[in-house]
């Protein structure tokens, strides 16, 4: 078929990905990825007007179907519990106090870093995975 891929620029950018399928996990990540700069607030649930970690977690899952509860500690029950070797993006990375309750939960997107609602002052934002040590890795999606 003459032209097939004559048009690509080359950065496997959009949704064909060199012709194949994108999965669910990486739609979450570029989802994920659209919410930088979105502003933090506590309870929200709005990938608009603002969410809070489990919110932003919450919101971008549910745009692919998915249930999450809106707790950073109930959503680590969720899922399958993986090890930091098995993480791929889309996956869950949570976060705890000095007393180890879990109470942040970022989404994993490759290469060492997290898309995360962070604080009222930065919004949601890009870190690395391990700007605090995180206590569990859940997968959320079974591609």
């Amino acid at each position: 078929a003459a032209g097939r891929g004559s048009a690509a620029t080359g950065d496997g950018g959009g949704n064909e990905e060199g012709g194949r399928s994108v999965t669910k996990s990486e739609m979450i990540r570029e989802a994920a990825l659209a919410m930088r700069g979105c502003p933090y607030v506590y309870g929200g649930t709005s990938l608009t007007k603002g969410a809070d970690c489990s919110g932003f977690v919450l919101s971008v899952f549910k745009k692919y179907g998915v249930s999450l509860p809106h707790h950073s500690g109930s959503q680590a029950n969720s899922g399958t519990k993986i090890s930091r070797e098995e993480l791929q993006a889309g996956d869950l990375i949570f976060y705890a106090n000095s007393s180890g309750t879990i109470n942040h939960v970022a989404i994993y997107i490759g290469g060492n870093q997290v898309v995360h609602a962070s604080n009222p002052k930065s919004g949601i934002k890009i870190s690395k995975y391990n700007y605090r040590t995180p206590v569990k890795y859940v997968r959320i999606l079974q591609d």
